[in-house]
């Protein structure tokens, strides 16, 4: 097996016909091919450019949207009053429905079913009594005139029937078998020989003018055409297909090198003109322009934070004079007495008096 696998493959042998067709095949489907390709390169560079830039954010936002829409509003709508809502209907129906209707299953429809029963089987009591005692007997008597006159008419039957068999079998199968016999099986066999002799000729006949020529043309003119035109469309297909590849290969290689000029051209410039030149005038805009702008912002609003917080100092502390004034000075607060004397006014347990005046 290892021996079988490593043997290469052998290719057959082709002929001057397929070597002549398939290098024009080739050349005309490549300049016809490149053109298409180079398109469908440039489509799906677009395409997937776009899809990265446009769509993919545009799909997450409206997903998002959708979510923020309908999704989340429905949930909420499920969850706060759907749920609830169905809680107190479902509540609503046991307490409405389900027990009213129980109780009257137990206290009305049980009570009225067992009755119903009893008198049913009362009924069918008496509905058997009435089979067993008056119409069993009655059936059975009738049964037995049925009986005697079926028996008569019986005989009758198959005295009819055996005259009957007789005449049909003497008046119409004999003179039919004789018929069949006699006249239509020797007519039969003529008409049958005559049908092979015609069938005979007609076959030479449509076998020599139709099938003989079309066999022919088929032999002869259908299988070589088909041959070729298989031929050429195999060769069209695989030029098809090895073009599609090398059209492939071609569209890469501008691609790359419009990318190479388009980065030579604009992106290295950009680069180093950011790198080169905006960058350090940047630098030099924040050092020297932006940075001493946000120090002095911040020490004009520390300064005017100081300034309000003086200025509401100074009008708390007017407003207050001003209350002092037409109302005079508030009074102070009693000091209350506390439940419990500190220090050597501590009281004993069960007494009045103190530890220091109980002696």
């Amino acid at each position: 097996m290892e021996t079988e696998k490593s043997l290469p493959e052998v290719r057959q042998p082709e002929g001057c016909l397929v070597v002549a067709v398939r290098l024009p095949v080739r050349i005309v489907v490549l300049v016809l091919v490149l053109p298409v390709r180079m398109v469908w390169d440039a489509f799906v560079v677009g395409g997937r450019f776009l899809n990265d830039t446009v769509l993919r954010p545009l799909g997450r936002a409206l997903l998002w949207t959708g979510r923020a829409l309908f999704v989340w509003p429905l949930v909420g709508l499920w969850r706060y009053v759907l749920v609830p809502l169905g809680r107190v209907l479902l509540w609503l129906g046991n307490v409405l429905v389900v027990v009213p209707l129980g109780w009257v299953y137990r206290w009305v429809l049980t009570p009225s079913g067992h009755a119903l029963v009893w008198v049913g089987r009362g009924i069918l009591a008496g509905l058997e009594w009435l089979y067993a005692q008056v119409l069993a007997p009655v059936g059975r008597a009738c049964m037995w005139v049925l009986r005697g006159v079926g028996a008569g008419l019986a005989a009758l039957g198959g005295w009819t029937y055996t005259g009957a068999a007789w005449l049909v079998r003497y008046l119409l199968v004999v003179p039919a078998l004789w018929v069949y016999r006699w006249v239509l099986t020797p007519l039969g066999h003529g008409l049958m020989w005559v049908g092979r002799g015609v069938g005979f000729c007609l076959y030479w006949t449509v076998r020599v003018l139709v099938v003989l020529p079309l066999g022919a043309l088929w032999r002869w003119v259908l299988v070589p055409a088909g041959r070729v035109l298989a031929l050429v469309g195999r060769e069209v297909w695989g030029a098809l297909g090895h073009a599609w590849r090398v059209a492939g290969r071609i569209s890469l290689a501008v691609g790359r090198f419009l990318a190479t000029l388009f980065r030579w051209t604009v992106v290295e410039p950009l680069r180093w003109v950011y790198r080169s030149v905006l960058t350090p005038v940047g630098h030099v805009v924040r050092d020297a322009v932006l940075r001493p702008c946000a120090e002095a912002g911040r020490a004009v609003g520390r300064a005017t934070r100081q300034a309000l917080a003086s200025a509401r100092e100074s009008v708390r502390q007017a407003r207050a004079e001003v209350r002092w004034l037409l109302f005079g000075e508030p009074r102070k607060r009693e000091a209350v007495a506390r439940r419990e004397p500190l220090g050597a006014e501590t009281r004993t347990l069960g007494s009045s008096t103190t530890a220091l005046t109980k002696d």
